[in-house]
């Protein structure tokens, strides 16, 4: 109960916690009450009871970190796992902003910029997109690249510069798509050629086209992308254009093939056995441009076989000795006869296939597949002897006799000396003089002497047409002998012949 006069709960009364909710603000109790839940009642001339208002229940207090902590450490968390896996904020790859995205909405997002730009060929003239263009780059690698650079957790790279982004031009799409823009800006090259003449191979030189500067339009779209910028202005006016096969590259191949023309045959050993003429080479080989404009060589082995088919009468034969003149000392001084081995020449199934490979890899000489017979060589020994005695000449070969005749050595007053000469020098004509006042024998002037052979200073042997009294001695000291003698042993007596006189 109420006392009325502090309006606090009078000591004994009900909890007013108990009090029915839906008991009135103020109970007035103005009849008998015989009682009330057993207790005494009040005498009737009591004044009235008045209760006081039924105050809320108070509430059950409750645990806030039950309600407002969990959802804030799950905010916290989300945003701890948030950091892990986004783009710092303020980051921007090439001018696309990235902050607060995955490395896959950025690639995404990086893409799309990068397809939407717009070029435009000349001012106010025909557009492409990048797209079109072929335009790339390596949006998932930039992409993860901000996000290892710049992570979200990693404050202190917040708001950072703007990264770099290379970007490249798809070369066939872009060419295309600029033809079908803007064919006028476009003529077609004229690449260089390189043809047989008949004799040798030359070139016709390249043509160059017109286009558009590639390199110039994809700077273009890198600086606008970079830049931010949807829209870019590019210079449509043409430029000269290359031909592949350039006139330099053409040039370079003809100076190979001339090359190869000047070795090509079939070889055993280093000696070029069978050569092949510049036409008959020319007509194994052809000659292309690839796309880069380099010229590639290539051989038709089946062209190549009908030569290989020949081989064999041209390269057979048995082996012929040969012959070496020497003196006595060995030396040889004279081939009189090439000596060559005989040859067999090998399978040949092969042989043009194999020949065709070698051409196309620049190589002109085939080397046969050959068995060899050697040869063997004869070695004459010669000498010239003169018998003064016998007014005689013997030609010897090996210590043998194999010609002689008659000669006039010199007379008693010029004798011709004995000795052991050799042959120093060949004169096929002369004048011989000699002056002496004191002496008129030694007073002679005769023109056209022929064959003549010195071998002991002035002695020499030489053909005589003055006299025929050869065997009986003529001369001033020579050996003379009829003319065609002295061109017989002339021809037969290299320099270096041994010579000897004696009685």
């Amino acid at each position: 109960m109420t006392d009325p006069a502090t309006g606090r709960e009078a000591e004994g009364s009900p909890d007013a916690s108990s009090a029915s909710p839906a008991t009135a603000a103020t109970a007035v109790l103005d009849g008998p009450i015989d009682a009330i839940d057993g207790a005494q009642l009040p005498p009737e001339d009591a004044p009235p009871v008045q209760w006081a208002p039924t105050e809320p229940s108070p509430k059950r207090k409750r645990r806030l970190w039950l309600w407002i902590g969990v959802p804030a450490a799950l905010l916290a968390a989300g945003a701890a796992t948030a950091s892990l896996v986004l783009i710092a904020p303020g980051t921007a790859v090439a001018g696309v902003p990235v902050g607060f995205m995955t490395a896959g909405a950025a690639t995404d997002a990086i893409n799309q910029r990068l397809g939407a730009t717009t070029i435009v060929l000349g001012d106010g003239g025909p557009t492409v997109t990048a797209a079109q263009l072929g335009a790339a780059l390596d949006a998932r690698g930039l992409a993860e690249s901000a996000f290892d650079a710049r992570p979200m957790w990693n404050v202190t790279q917040w708001f950072g510069d703007s990264l770099d982004a290379p970007v490249t031009l798809d070369a066939n799409r872009a060419d295309a798509a600029l033809r079908a823009a803007l064919p006028s800006a476009f003529t077609a090259s004229v690449p260089a050629q390189v043809s047989f003449t008949g004799t040798s191979y030359a070139v016709t030189p390249a043509v160059p086209g017109t286009g558009l500067d590639v390199d110039a339009i994809a700077a273009a779209v890198h600086d606008a992308f970079v830049a931010g910028t949807g829209t870019v202005t590019v210079s449509a006016s043409p430029m000269p254009v290359a031909a592949p096969a350039s006139s330099e590259k053409a040039q370079s191949t003809a100076d190979q093939l001339n090359a190869m023309l000047q070795t090509i045959g079939f070889y055993v050993g280093e000696e070029r056995t069978v050569p092949v003429d510049p036409a008959t080479a020319a007509s194994w080989l052809k000659i292309t441009p690839d796309a880069s404009g380099t010229f590639s060589i290539t051989a038709d082995a089946a062209k190549i076989q009908a030569s290989v088919d020949a081989l064999p009468a041209a390269v057979n034969r048995a082996p012929a000795n040969g012959t070496v003149i020497t003196n006595s000392d060995g030396t040889v001084l004279e081939t009189s006869v090439p000596g060559a081995d005989g040859r067999t020449l090998g399978d040949t199934s092969a042989v043009a296939k194999e020949f065709a490979a070698q051409l196309t890899a620049g190589k002109a000489a085939f080397v046969l597949p050959v068995t060899l017979s050697p040869a063997s060589t004869v070695t004459l020994q010669r000498l010239l002897e003169v018998n003064l005695s016998e007014q005689m000449l013997y030609l010897k070969e090996n210590g043998g006799v194999v010609d002689s005749w008659p000669i006039s050595s010199g007379v008693a007053a010029s004798p011709t000396y004995t000795g052991h000469f050799r042959i120093n020098s060949h004169i096929r004509s002369q004048t011989m003089t000699s002056t002496d006042p004191n002496n008129p024998y030694w007073n002679y002037d005769v023109p056209n002497v022929e064959w003549v052979m010195y071998f002991n200073g002035d002695e020499a042997f030489h053909g005589v047409y003055w006299h025929n009294n050869f065997g009986t001695p003529q001369s001033h000291g020579c050996v003379g002998m009829p003319n065609y003698r002295a061109k017989q042993i002339y021809d037969w007596s290299p320099t270096g012949v041994d010579v000897w006189i004696h009685d």
